[in-house]
């Protein structure tokens, strides 16, 4: 095996033509890891925000998740040759990131597929790692979401919110989910969302039924701070908030404009009584807490495989063409999970 590899390297902080491609050693597994040789990697917001220097942690070589197959695992974990899906423990925050030909992941960030060849093709095995093991742990643990309680997703249209959509439904919530485009509309509605809204500030105020705010059992919030004072509003007493992104941008939850002394989030005057908050980050999969075995990803790539689940990538990129997934990615044009190819063996 050759001892150096391709990997796309982040050339300073800035625009998305500071990603090149560069041969770079492959890293050694140790023990505790294992060299993936990559397939296929899955697009993230978080990327972005690394790529521009807006992450409080990055290495060179970004991606924060991978499919692909084991070359190498010194501890016996996983078989030479099967197929695995790697996300988070560091990858591209403190250790080299799934933008290359290779990476070495911790074996408890690694998932088993099953078989090998996979039950799917690589670019569409890519899309769902990461974004459905967030979902799946924001739904079922933080949120403790159950058949036939109401749920509201913020930013429905998202990859994660699509994936969370298509879990929630199976689980037998009643989706009320948001969009910027009212063109997704009809699509959200595909996906078995009863009742699809235009995200915006004013949201509570739009959501109302014989004068009446709608409230839900469970929020889950994935455009971020702008919105989350607004989502704890629209939960009932004793019901749940999830905070889990970030695609309204990283600025800090804002105080009440023209009070003085209130610059910043104050619980006091903006959080709802007795309604539940939690945030789920999943850069804690692979801590003794939050152990990847307890996501089902292999049920969830079955339940792809039979229809049950629409978790088709949206865009599929060559390694070649990083720099336009991110462009697309940047400008809002994702409409769901971008992948990128590495290797189509």
């Amino acid at each position: 095996m050759s001892q150096s590899m391709r990997a796309i390297v982040i050339n300073g902080f800035g625009p998305p033509e500071n990603l090149i491609i560069k041969t770079v050693p492959r890293p050694p597994a140790t023990l505790g890891t294992a060299l993936i040789r990559i397939r296929a990697f899955g697009i993230n917001h978080a990327e972005m925000h690394m790529r521009r220097g807006e992450w409080a942690e990055s290495v060179p070589i970004s991606g924060i998740e991978c499919v692909g197959t084991v070359e190498d695992c010194p501890g016996g974990e996983f078989a030479p040759g099967s197929a695995v899906a790697a996300l988070m423990g560091g990858l591209g925050r403190s250790i080299p990131g799934t933008y290359a030909e290779y990476t070495v992941a911790n074996v408890r960030n690694i998932a088993d597929l099953g078989e090998n060849p996979p039950m799917l093709p690589w670019p569409e095995l890519a899309a769902i790692p990461e974004s459905y093991a967030t979902a799946w742990t924001c739904l079922f643990r933080n949120l403790e979401l159950e058949n036939g309680q109401t749920l509201l997703i913020r930013g429905a249209t998202s990859a994660f919110g699509r994936a969370a959509v298509n879990l929630a439904v199976e689980a037998g919530a009643i989706v009320t989910g948001t969009t910027r485009n009212k063109e997704m509309f009809q699509h959200l509605q595909s996906l078995g969302v009863s009742d699809p809204v235009i995200e915006g500030p004013d949201l509570p105020t739009r959501l109302r039924d014989e004068g009446k705010t709608v409230k839900f059992d469970r929020i889950l919030d994935l455009v971020g701070n702008i919105t989350v004072v607004d989502s704890m509003s629209l939960a009932k007493r004793g019901g749940r908030v999830c905070l889990a992104g970030w695609l309204g941008g990283l600025d800090p939850i804002p105080g009440l404009p023209g009070v003085s002394g209130h610059a910043g989030f104050n619980p006091l005057l903006q959080m709802a009584s007795g309604v539940h908050f939690s945030f789920f980050g999943s850069f804690v999969f692979g801590n003794p807490e939050f152990p990847l075995t307890d996501v089902p990803l292999k049920s969830i790539v079955q339940s792809v495989r039979d229809g049950r689940f629409d978790a088709r990538p949206s865009r599929v990129f060559e390694f070649e063409q990083i720099q336009d997934a991110h462009r697309i990615m940047e400008a809002g044009q994702a409409n769901g999970k971008m992948v990128v190819v590495v290797d189509r063996e």
